[in-house]
């Protein structure tokens, strides 16, 4: 951990930090110098980053959460400024999707895919900036999808909630600008997370011809996202909000 990082003294809350983009979020703002709340709906997975973070030399806190939960949400809020006393960075992550056929999809698979991956940002961000308006600064990354720019087969209502994050992150942006709080989201294509392992399952051809059409050749890293994030989260974008930035090889280009 850098005590003079770009990232020195300032406080992070990253939901989805146990895995994937999340994780490689966490970590890389603990070695730029930040104390991170380590948010996810799996404890073991939480406090397996917050070691992590441990052995870097940083300071964690592992924190159980399921963003479709407004008032875990708010509580998980509530315990980071108890002890942190601030937060500074909001790294809205968290998502989940399954992939089929939209005719195939019911009201239950519609609910989850809304609730965790459009109202869970809602509840993180309605519950971190009443306290960055009222200390008058705070940065706020979202991280929705590609799929929501150009839409996704096989994941039309995960397409429409990430869609709905794109346009939320504008809105927000402009509701928050003279408050001093600056709203920005990421939009990856494919990554190589557990998240995508578990989704493509039995899509492989699919998969297959998607990577083939990207012209960087493969997948993204979540490292490659995790920059895209902190460089949003950083000094260096202090005059950039509403703003959505793809990290996806070249896939679409919009």
């Amino acid at each position: 951990m850098s005590n003079d990082g770009r990232f020195a003294g300032q406080v992070a809350m990253v939901t989805g930090a146990g895995s994937g983009i999340g994780r490689a979020a966490a970590l890389r703002l603990v070695r730029e110098g930040a104390a991170v709340v380590i948010a996810d709906i799996a404890a073991e997975r939480a406090s397996a980053v917050a070691a992590e973070v441990a052995d870097l030399g940083g300071d964690a806190e592992a924190a159980v959460a399921d963003v479709a939960d407004a008032g875990a949400v708010r509580r998980t809020v509530a315990r980071a400024l108890e002890r942190f006393g601030k937060i500074d960075i909001l790294v809205s992550n968290a998502g989940w999707d399954k992939v089929m056929p939209f005719v195939d999809t019911d009201e239950a698979l519609w609910d989850k895919v809304i609730a965790v991956n459009y109202r869970g940002h809602l509840a993180s961000t309605h519950a971190v900036v009443p306290h960055m308006i009222e200390r008058g600064t705070g940065r706020i990354v979202l991280v929705a999808s590609d799929a929501g720019r150009v839409g996704s087969t096989g994941e039309v209502v995960y397409s429409g909630a990430k869609g709905a994050v794109i346009a939320f992150t504008k809105a927000l942006a402009r509701e928050t600008a003279r408050s001093g709080v600056n709203v920005n989201c990421v939009a990856p294509g494919l990554t190589d997370t557990p998240m995508l392992a578990g989704v493509t399952e039995g899509h492989e051809k699919l998969m297959a011809a998607i990577i083939r059409s990207i012209p960087l050749g493969r997948t993204a890293l979540p490292e490659e996202v995790a920059a895209a994030v902190l460089f949003f989260a950083s000094p260096d974008a202090a005059y950039i909000t509403g703003q959505t930035l793809s990290v996806n090889g070249g896939l679409s280009m919009v």
